[in-house]
Parts: C-alpha cells; sequence; structure tokens
C-alpha cells in the first residue's frame, strides 16, 4: 500500500510542503517587485545551474507559489534556487517553521555534493546550523533511501 511506503508525514511529503514557504520568505525578502524577483530566480537556476527553467515566470507564478499549499505547483529548481539566495543574504534569514526547514535542508544536499552528513552539516552556515542540524539529518536518511533525486 502506497500510504506505508511513503507516508504523507514522511521527510520529503514535509520538504514539499515547507516549498511555498521557503518561495515565500525569498520573496519578502528580495528586493524589488515580484516580476523582477522571478526574472532574478530565474535567472540565477540557469547561471548557478540549479535547473533549467523551460520559461520566466512572472510575478504572479511567483506569488501562487508562495502560498499555502501550493506545494505541487512550486518547480524543484525555484525551492533550489530560493534556498541558494536565502543561504547567501546578509539578513542571515532562517527557516520559520519544520516544513519550511525540511524543504531548506532537501535543497541544501541538492544543491551541493556531500561525501557525508557530517560534512553537509558542517557546510552550513554558522546561523542555519542549529535550526538545519536535525532536519538535514534527516534529508541525508531521506536521501540514502533513494528517495532524494
Amino acid at each position: 500500500m502506497m500510504t506505508e511506503t511513503m507516508p504523507q508525514s514522511g521527510f520529503y511529503a514535509k520538504a514539499r510542503q515547507g516549498m511555498p514557504a521557503l518561495i515565500d520568505q525569498w520573496r519578502r525578502l528580495g528586493r524589488g517587485d515580484a516580476d523582477r524577483l522571478a526574472l532574478i530566480l530565474a535567472e540565477t537556476a540557469r547561471v548557478a545551474r540549479l535547473g533549467e527553467p523551460e520559461a520566466t515566470p512572472d510575478g504572479a507564478t511567483l506569488t501562487a507559489w508562495s502560498q499555502p499549499g501550493a506545494q505541487d505547483d512550486v518547480p524543484l529548481w525555484a525551492a533550489r534556487t530560493a534556498t541558494f539566495l536565502l543561504v547567501q543574504m546578509p539578513a542571515r534569514p532562517t527557516p520559520e517553521n519544520e516544513t519550511e526547514a525540511c524543504a531548506w535542508a532537501y535543497c541544501w544536499l541538492l544543491n551541493r555534493d556531500f561525501d557525508s552528513v557530517e560534512a553537509a552539516r558542517e557546510a552550513l552556515p554558522e546561523h542555519l546550523r542549529k535550526c538545519l542540524n536535525h532536519v538535514v539529518g534527516a534529508a541525508w536518511a531521506d536521501r540514502q533511501g533513494l528517495r532524494l533525486i
């Protein structure tokens, strides 16, 4: 039965559920209107090789992705890129809840190659270590289960 092998309370489900909040935080902290932020997100994804958006989204799409319940609509490149940008912000933002933390950790592991969970944790910026340490472990375990692609 599918619900037994991939429960909705599992790590991957939590990471997907947290992606709209991750996008929303980047949208709120980013400088510029929604159209400009959508362009920055897509161009950064392309330049940093975090994904290949088929088209550059508009501001309305970015806003829609940041709404609760939009997790099935958020492309992985957008979440990966938002994480990439948030981690570098001088304001040092952190995830605001558990599901958003799962999304950050999921994207953290996708954005870089790590040889071990310890290396992934050590590479976290200092301000993120306390809030992401435990979820990076969960993301790593999920990845080892070959579900983190």
